[in-house]
């Protein structure tokens, strides 16, 4: 296969688990002439450096996602919404080789409407950060601290987003305010929750 990224080969070769599986989704995201890149710890395929397909194994079922899987047709009515606040990503699911062996042909029309979606530039209208309540806790300390504001407000609103959803599902204000403490330092240096 061409274009085949050395650090996914690595990914691979420390797969405990869907090895064939993953593998298979590999060869058919590689047949629609992607790039193959090694992002979020995860095989990611681009189009001309957008992203269109990740690939993810967890323990009941591996899975294609779409990073822009909301705005696929879905003739076939198999992409699943991975979370309750995903607002773009759809996932394909399976639990076997067999199973992806049999969708190939249809795994390779989503992946290429994937890419027609990229080419007219098409957007997701993703839910604006200010759609979604800061907890008090957040608040008080944003408001307490004019660097800490600054920096929050710097970051991507998908950042923002994952951070205040994070910090709202606590369920005791003493929970929320230790996430808080935590990520303190993260965000004064710009970076996202699942950065390093």
């Amino acid at each position: 296969m061409k274009n085949m990224n050395p650090e996914v080969d690595i990914y691979f070769s420390r797969a405990a688990k869907w090895q064939e599986e993953l593998k298979k989704l590999r060869e058919i995201s590689l047949s629609c002439h992607l790039t193959e890149e090694f992002k979020w710890r995860a095989p990611c395929y681009a189009f001309q450096k957008s992203n269109i397909v990740i690939i993810q194994g967890f323990k009941k079922y591996c899975a294609l996602l779409f990073f822009k899987g909301v705005l696929l047709k879905d003739p076939a009515g198999i992409l699943i919404k991975p979370g309750e606040n995903t607002q773009a990503g759809r996932q394909i699911r399976f639990s076997g080789l067999k199973e992806i062996v049999k969708m190939e042909p249809v795994l390779k029309k989503y992946i290429h409407e994937a890419v027609e979606v990229e080419k007219a530039g098409l957007k997701v209208n993703f839910k604006k950060s200010s759609g979604y309540k800061i907890p008090d806790e957040f608040k008080n300390k944003l408001d307490g601290n004019p660097a800490l504001k600054s920096s929050f407000n710097t970051l991507t609103p998908g950042r923002q987003r994952a951070y205040i959803l994070y910090f709202s599902t606590a369920k005791q204000s003493r929970t929320r305010e230790q996430r808080i403490e935590k990520y303190l330092p993260q965000i004064l240096r710009g970076k996202g929750l699942n950065d390093h």
